[in-house]
């Protein structure tokens, strides 16, 4: 499939990292088409990148004006975006989360069905340096029982993170989900039962605090736990397997091997442009018609443990991850 002119909707502070990288780090992509709701933003951006400007992501996608859409926007427009791609037949980069509940998420997955498309979910963690690095080493450490994610960050300011009419929910949905998928991607186990507890510091309407713990395939445990309460930022992942344990952070770019009490650094390289890393991966398998390395089933396979997590904190009762089908 071609593809050279991409449409962008949202150009917030990450869709403008989006619009950074397409314009200077892949000659061969065009960023054709802007949609933006706010008018003078929007007079602003398309001005700057010189791309055709939409107040209405519906008017960009029939516009045929571009040849496949990244949209990075809140998610409560998700599922209207998904559906007017697959009425468009427009492949879609979609930053997570994938869903803003359950029933869009099923919605979702229908539409999909009905009008198949390339839908890859930016589950950007996947591209970190660190995520990669300890992945390859996962064979390194046997069997793994015990799993442990940490998550830690200053409090958004992003008004709408806060109104669960657009965002869902808070950390749980919107940085749990990198944790929760993680956890399948690192190990290959699938979570099943989830017990958490979630509090509100610096939020008025949603969780910004949260600690969960997540039965896996066979037995294995893996603990979750997620700030923005602090100034200071960290993203600690740690893989404990019969013969050694795999330690790294995300944030501080660090790896290591544990077996005994002798640590061994890993190398790691430079930090990686997660955003850049993706959008190339999503552009290379659509042009290969290959499919994309994180399909929509699988962003809402994270989103689904969010919701059994919120779930859980909600009533105090150990929750059954749900199925999406």
């Amino acid at each position: 499939m071609t593809i050279s002119r991409i449409g962008l909707i949202g150009l917030g502070k990450h869709g403008g990292r989006y619009a950074k990288h397409i314009q200077e780090d892949f000659p061969d992509l065009q960023l054709a088409a802007v949609c933006r709701g706010n008018p003078e933003a929007l007079y602003r951006d398309a001005a700057r990148t010189g791309a055709r400007g939409f107040a209405d992501f519906h008017d960009l996608l029939q516009s045929g004006s571009c040849d496949a859409v990244v949209a990075v926007v809140p998610p409560h427009l998700h599922l209207a975006i998904v559906e007017g791609c697959c009425a468009a037949g427009l492949p879609l980069l979609l930053e997570k989360p994938a869903a803003i509940d359950l029933e869009s998420a099923r919605a979702m997955q229908r539409a999909v069905i009905d009008r198949p498309i390339p839908l890859m979910i930016a589950q950007t963690l996947r591209y970190s340096a660190v995520v990669r690095t300890l992945r390859e080493h996962v064979p390194a450490v046997g069997r793994i029982a015990s799993i442990s994610l940490s998550q830690r960050f200053e409090p958004s300011r992003l008004d709408w993170l806060d109104d669960p009419a657009r965002s869902g929910a808070g950390i749980v949905l919107h940085t749990g989900v990198h944790c929760f998928d993680l956890i399948r991607h690192l190990t290959g186990l699938r979570p099943r039962r989830v017990t958490a507890q979630a509090s509100r510091v610096h939020t008025l309407a949603t969780e910004d605090n949260c600690a969960a713990t997540v039965e896996l395939d066979g037995g294995a445990l893996a603990t979750v736990s997620l700030a923005r309460t602090t100034q200071g930022r960290s993203g600690h992942i740690e893989l404990a397997g019969e013969f050694a344990t795999l330690a790294g952070d995300h944030v501080l770019n660090t790896a290591q091997l544990v077996r005994g009490r002798e640590a061994t650094p890993l190398a790691v390289g430079e930090a990686l442009p997660t955003v850049r890393e993706i959008i190339h991966d999503f552009v290379s398998h659509v042009r290969a018609g290959t499919a994309v390395p994180i399909p929509l089933r699988e962003g809402l396979e994270a989103v689904a443990v969010s919701f059994a997590c919120l779930e859980s904190a909600r009533t105090g009762r150990t929750v059954d991850v749900p199925e999406i089908s």
